[in-house]
């Protein structure tokens, strides 16, 4: 539901998202302290976290909000919770992670080259250079403030990549593999109107699979096996190319086993009965597209393990009385957009 944060999202947010924040659950010590700056949203580690940033963060994911939705969203609630509500919650727990990244990359001894510096600074001015005097009054926001947002962020990228840099995990075609095959299925029940599946009677389901008893033999007698699934099929599409871990346990079983050209047993799941006539064993192209999403979630497994390591030791405090002052900005238009900025500028790598 949520708007993605670029970049960074693609590093270790999935895995620690609403993490940083929670009181319990996560490993990381809490204690209460009197040391916030009247501006200070958060501390955690030798950092902070202050409103203007946190305003930086929140009108950038209010925008692309708006700019999908249109500003009307704002009116929606699930269970009593607002979407602005959840919206602060997201980017609290998303800026709290960049903060957490950075303090990795010093710890870890990571820095940012010569060029890295001049596109930070170069984001920083335009990002500033955008802003009216109304804008800079609301947003709090100077320009040395920005050069430190960006170079934090940039440094959360480069820690990813210093980590997971070693993490080559070989992948072989056959746990990539994607096949592809011919498929005919006859369903062993029906939905009814409260959208549940309502199981057939053993004899009319007895009667089905010596159908498909007859099914399996014409195909391996030879006749035209799309033929067969145009004429008894109760799914429209009877081509599928699929990998491991995406169908029921006994389809992939059976289907994985098949040579080309083989037709399959009669595979019964829990709606309906099976067959399948393999056309290609291995879809190269898939495969290795399979791989590399393989090569990537192994590597952010890798990085979790390091990054939950490293945030477990830190002290973090949140400021209750600030944080729930923080409202979104329906008053201001401001188009400067952090994020956009940055990508302009880093995803030239």
């Amino acid at each position: 539901m949520f708007v993605k944060i670029r970049k960074i999202k693609n590093c270790i947010l999935p895995f620690v998202l609403i993490c940083v924040f929670l009181l319990t659950g996560c490993g990381t010590k809490v204690v209460l302290t009197t040391g916030f700056g009247k501006d200070d949203v958060f501390i955690i580690g030798d950092t902070k976290c202050t409103l203007p940033e946190m305003k930086v963060y929140l009108t950038d994911i209010q925008n692309q909000y708006e700019s999908v939705y249109g500003d009307g969203i704002w009116n929606a609630e699930l269970d009593g919770v607002t979407l602005e509500d959840n919206v602060k919650d997201t980017v609290l727990a998303r800026i709290a992670q960049v903060k957490t990244m950075y303090l990795m990359a010093v710890s870890e001894g990571v820095t940012l080259s010569e060029e890295d510096l001049e596109l930070v600074q170069g984001a920083a001015e335009e990002y500033y250079s955008g802003l009216s005097d109304e804008q800079l009054e609301y947003m709090g926001v100077t320009q040395e403030l920005l050069v430190s947002m960006y170079t934090e962020y940039a440094m959360a990228d480069r820690v990813y990549e210093a980590v997971i840099d070693e993490i080559n995990p070989e992948i072989s075609d056959d746990e990539a593999r994607t096949v592809i095959v011919q498929h005919i299925y006859l369903a062993t029940g029906v939905t009814d109107g409260a959208g549940n599946f309502v199981m057939y009677s053993q004899e009319k389901k007895a009667d089905l699979y010596n159908e498909a008893m007859d099914i399996k033999q014409r195909a391996e007698d030879g006749e035209d096996f799309e033929a067969l699934a145009a004429e008894y099929s109760e799914e429209d599409s009877f081509i599928l190319s699929f990998g491991r871990g995406v169908m029921d346990p006994a389809i992939e079983q059976e289907v994985f086993n098949l040579a080309t050209n083989q037709v399959s047993s009669i595979v019964e799941t829990e709606t309906g009965l099976h067959i399948f006539k393999c056309i290609s064993t291995l879809d190269r192209e898939q495969t290795e597209a399979n791989k590399a999403v393989l090569v990537e979630e192994r590597r952010q497994v890798a990085f979790k393990y390091e990054y939950d390591t490293f945030v477990a030791g830190l002290v973090k405090n949140l400021n209750n009385e600030l944080w729930d002052s923080v409202s979104l900005n329906y008053d201001i238009d401001i188009n400067s957009a952090f994020f956009e900025l940055y990508d302009a500028r880093f995803e030239i790598y």
